[in-house]
């Protein structure tokens, strides 16, 4: 396994070198990778930032979001990009079938293959790894590798400070989530004073709804919210109908579990979508509820200790009574 200080050597060099993150970016995932490219393009190096597939409108005010390529859009120059790299950061996953279809490419890439993650479980097809999953985004663990591994504090640039708090802020819900440590906040301020303007971030994410997202959030609570008092759980379901009638968009069911979450005694909130070709779970948690558990267990997925993903092939009603069918087995952590 490469060194930091190895690293570090084979980056004072120019290189050709590929970023990529998961598929459909959230901010945590566009934050570290774009953060990461203006540091590397200002050291000189040649970068392609390469997504798996497009990402949510509010975040395309981020700087430096012309340079995002997606691999679906031209994906013959994109593996030619991907063979010829003499790195590959792999941002925000630790597991190739995060990315889809490139997947295979990155496997196959002769280059360095670096992962920086935050996420448990990691798959291992990385030759440098800086992870820790105890690290609240990867946007953090980026600030760290800048800092701590690379030793280059002072050329942390305002669009690089802009790209980094945009994630560290969207992977811990605007600094309430209990992976906000002491240290998010240090860096935080340390990424103001670099030239991070907090409060037009928020505006840009929080701000920026369209008309129809605010009606389909309404409708949602309205008509597709359950809770289950019995275990003190709460679920919001989405049809692909109900997709359809609001003309929903990537990043339009971003934060609507937390909503079911927000209600007062409830430990366990699911939202499961039909996204046709098969059944998006997400699961938020607060104490010790164990989201990851109940993903990888039962829905093909995984992620974090409060929150995490998973998936099914089965029908959207399968899946409602799946997920309904397990909470006995958490009834004593649901209910103390």
């Amino acid at each position: 396994m490469l060194k930091s200080e190895e690293l570090k050597e084979i980056l004072a060099e120019p290189k050709h070198i590929v970023i990529t993150t998961h598929y459909k970016p959230d901010g945590d995932a566009l934050g570290s990778s774009l953060g990461l490219y203006f540091w590397l393009t200002a050291k000189g190096h040649h970068v392609n930032l390469i997504v798996p597939s497009d990402f949510p409108a509010f975040l395309d005010w981020l700087p430096g979001l012309e340079n995002v390529q997606i691999y679906a859009q031209n994906i013959n120059l994109h593996n030619q990009q991907i063979e010829a790299a003499d790195l590959l950061f792999c941002l925000d996953f630790n597991g190739l079938a995060r990315i889809h279809e490139m997947g295979d490419p990155i496997r196959q890439a002769k280059g360095i293959k670096c992962m920086i993650d935050h996420h448990l479980d990691p798959e291992g097809f990385e030759d440098y790894a800086f992870w820790d999953p105890s690290a609240a985004a990867t946007a953090q663990l980026i600030y760290r590798f800048l800092v701590n591994e690379m030793q280059d504090a002072d050329n942390i640039s305002a669009d690089m400070a802009t790209c980094l708090y945009t994630g560290i802020m969207t992977d811990t819900g605007s600094f309430r989530f209990r992976s906000t440590t002491s240290e998010i906040h240090r860096i935080i301020a340390t990424l103001i004073d670099c030239g991070a303007q907090n409060w037009a971030i928020h505006e840009e994410i929080y701000n920026s709804s369209s008309e129809s997202r605010l009606k389909f959030l309404g409708f949602c609570l309205l008509n597709r919210l359950e809770v289950i008092h019995e275990y003190n759980t709460a679920v919001i379901h989405v049809t692909k109908e109900d997709l359809n009638q609001f003309q929903v968009i990537t990043g339009d069911t971003e934060g609507l579990v937390n909503y079911a979450l927000s209600i007062k005694g409830i430990r366990l909130a699911a939202l499961i979508i039909d996204r046709n070709e098969q059944i998006k779970l997400s699961l938020r948690s607060i104490g010790e509820v164990p989201c990851n558990e109940i993903c990888k267990l039962y829905f093909n997925g995984g992620g974090h200790l409060n929150a995490s993903g998973g998936n099914s092939k089965d029908s959207l009603a399968v899946v409602i009574a799946k997920f309904k069918s397990i909470l006995p087995n958490y009834k004593e952590i649901l209910t103390k």
